[in-house]
């Protein structure tokens, strides 16, 4: 094989690879692909008519985001979202989100207000046009958003990981939210903690992000207990 021929084809891996990539995670955090659901190498690569080699690399990415889970027995299955699990998941956003928005309050600057100001716009034509993927997708680029003003790539790093965790959560739940609320009641939110970060003040931020916090967990509570713990106690 020619250098020529190699360079094309790592060129074709590392393409293919990004789409089975995103298409994999579209489908994860859009519940498509259930929780626990077995991610099979070869039928995946008989799908998107590509070797396993990308398909591979694909899957590496995902388990690296907490996405994909690898068995002991070499298996790859969605990763499960254990409902017992959900206490220390909002305690974990909580720590890192008061964090990441006080750190923001400090250090952000017009161009991050800019970017983090148009980043909620794009979250609530979302939100008016009732697309739950894209309102996912959106929300977690406002607060990475927060994340880069905040100057700290350790934080920015865990919290993109969350973030992608709770994205299957609101997708499960952003219907019932929208039925519940209002567009302009599911933006508010947002516009408190911009108004806390443009402030400056560190301690404001930090309470408008814990607000933020155990909003998120009570309508995830609120739906659960209506919808699919009805005749169950949720002890939380």
């Amino acid at each position: 094989m020619t250098k020529k021929s190699e360079k094309e084809e790592g060129a074709g891996r590392r393409h293919g690879g990004r789409y089975i990539y995103e298409e994999l995670r579209r489908q994860i955090l859009t519940l498509q692909l259930k929780h626990g659901e077995q991610l099979d190498e070869i039928s995946l690569a008989t799908t998107f008519g590509l070797s396993r080699s990308p398909v591979r690399d694909a899957m590496a990415r995902l388990v690296s985001e907490g996405l994909v889970t690898i068995l002991p027995n070499r298996t790859a299955i969605v990763t499960p979202f254990e409902i017992e699990e959900f206490p220390n998941y909002i305690t974990a956003l909580d720590l890192v989100q008061r964090a990441v928005t006080r750190l923001a309050a400090l250090h952000r600057n017009d161009e991050d207000m800019v970017a983090i100001e148009a980043a909620n716009d794009a979250y609530m034509e979302t939100v008016y046009k009732g697309d739950f993927s894209a309102m996912t997708e959106r929300n977690k680029e406002f607060h990475l958003a927060i994340a880069a003003a905040a100057r700290n790539s350790y934080l920015s790093k865990y919290y993109d990981k969350l973030l992608s965790e709770g994205q299957r959560i609101q997708h499960l739940q952003f219907d019932f939210m929208t039925r519940q609320d209002a567009p302009s009641k599911l933006g508010r939110d947002h516009d408190e903690l911009i108004a806390a970060i443009r402030s400056g003040d560190a301690d404001l931020a930090d309470t408008r992000a814990h607000e933020h916090t155990m909003l998120f967990q009570n309508r995830f509570l609120t739906f659960m207990q209506r919808n699919l713990l009805k005749d169950m106690e949720l002890n939380l």
